[in-house]
């Protein structure tokens, strides 16, 4: 497989796109996909493709890792990937049902066991006790991805 018309980014010089981004109204969507690219022509640094994130966004997508990164592997655009999810997709959510999920994927914190609320404490403790303004996970990854890039906390 060639990968040479793959517009991949580079994350090991930049971080991929905020999970607040959206596409097709999915928040994440983006995110996954840049990762998956970079994963495709050894550009992802850190950053990986199908992580416990992108599994969500997938679920919801009803859309399987392997088929998603075969299609992105022809060099699709953005906007190919979200015609190919909608095609494929074992679940179709209305707009409402997707705005919904989207809000809720850039507000969730770490309330669902006690293994994600300690890792959840860990990350935000590196970066200074009193950061009570990190509250979801998106706030999180956008600060974990700034200083991983040269920021200050």
């Amino acid at each position: 497989m060639s990968t040479q018309k793959i517009k991949a980014p580079d994350l090991t010089q930049r971080p991929p796109r905020s999970v607040r981004v959206r596409l097709g109204g999915y928040a994440g969507l983006p995110r996954m996909l840049d990762k998956c690219r970079a994963t495709i022509v050894g550009k992802n640094g850190e950053y990986n493709f199908d992580c416990p994130l992108d599994q969500r966004v997938l679920s919801f997508l009803a859309v399987d890792a392997g088929a998603l990164k075969a299609q992105v592997e022809k060099g699709v655009s953005d906007g190919q990937m979200l015609e190919w999810i909608e095609a494929n997709t074992t679940q179709k959510h209305p707009e409402w049902e997707v705005a919904q999920w989207s809000n809720y994927m850039e507000q969730r914190g770490p309330d669902s066991d006690p293994e994600t609320l300690k890792y959840f404490v860990d990350m935000v403790g590196k970066f200074g006790k009193g950061r009570a303004d990190i509250r979801s996970f998106a706030d999180l990854l956008d600060l974990d991805d700034y200083v991983t890039f040269g920021g200050e906390a």
